[in-house]
């Protein structure tokens, strides 16, 4: 809750009817004004949800569209903007999606360059997101994966920590967090070679790092650049000389 911003808040408190998956309608029910309409749905209904917020807007009502984390990253408002056209007023309320919360509990491993890639195939062929982890890999880029395995999907994250590790050592960080900054989170500092998939689920992201990450006092840290890392090998090589 600490982590919803203001702003949304306050758009939550404008609006008179509410849109969203259950599961979300649940965690923000008490910041509504009495009688707004509650609108809920289940898992997969997305482009419904996204049609039903635009139709409510069209009557005249002020209608918030609610998701998890960022609604701009994996969440509503792409539907919601496909379905919509100039004559609705759409606001975006930015907010903190799971690839930034998990960073902050796991150190700065998003310190330099980094890719957030989804691995479910529902929507998106395998082949395309192979092609995008192997990119990801080739530019030594840290990546987040969203999505990362299910019951139904088992064999993505193995193939794609395969990938990343034809490029990268079997030392190379992971951070593995599940349920960032809820109730129940969990996390752990691993790396390549370590790292069991069963450990992972839908409620986690995991990070790779890139060639530089270092763990350092059990904290996941990307530096900024890699003339840092070119200047503690410097150190270390004057250091041998004296």
């Amino acid at each position: 809750r600490d982590l919803l911003t203001p702003r949304a808040k306050a758009e939550l408190r404008r609006a008179a009817v509410l849109v969203g998956l259950d599961q979300y309608v649940d965690q923000i029910r008490d910041l509504l004004r009495p009688g707004t309409l509650v609108l809920e749905s289940g898992l997969g209904a997305e482009e419904e949800r996204a049609r039903t917020a635009v139709a409510e807007a069209r009557k005249g009502q002020a209608v918030a569209l609610i998701g998890s984390g960022d609604a701009g990253v994996y969440a509503m408002a792409s539907p919601a903007l496909a379905e919509a056209s100039d004559d609705i007023d759409v606001v975006g309320v930015p907010g903190v999606t799971a690839a930034l919360a998990a960073s902050a509990i796991l150190g700065a491993p998003l310190g330099h360059d980094h890719v957030s890639i989804s691995l479910s195939d529902l929507h998106t062929p395998w082949e395309v997101i192979e092609r995008r982890v192997r990119a990801a890999a080739e530019a030594d880029i840290v990546v987040t994966f969203y999505n990362p395995r299910s019951r139904g999907r088992d064999w993505q994250l193995p193939k794609a920590l395969t990938i990343l590790a034809e490029h990268r050592e079997p030392t190379t960080p992971v951070g593995v967090v599940r349920n960032a900054s809820r109730p129940d989170e969990s996390s752990r500092l691993t790396t390549l070679a370590a790292l069991d998939p069963a450990w992972v689920d839908m409620m986690t992201v995991v990070t790779v790092g890139n060639t530089a990450t270092r763990d350092i006092a059990g904290r996941m840290v990307t530096p900024r650049g890699y003339r840092w890392q070119a200047s503690q090998a410097g150190q270390a090589a004057q250091e041998v000389a004296k």
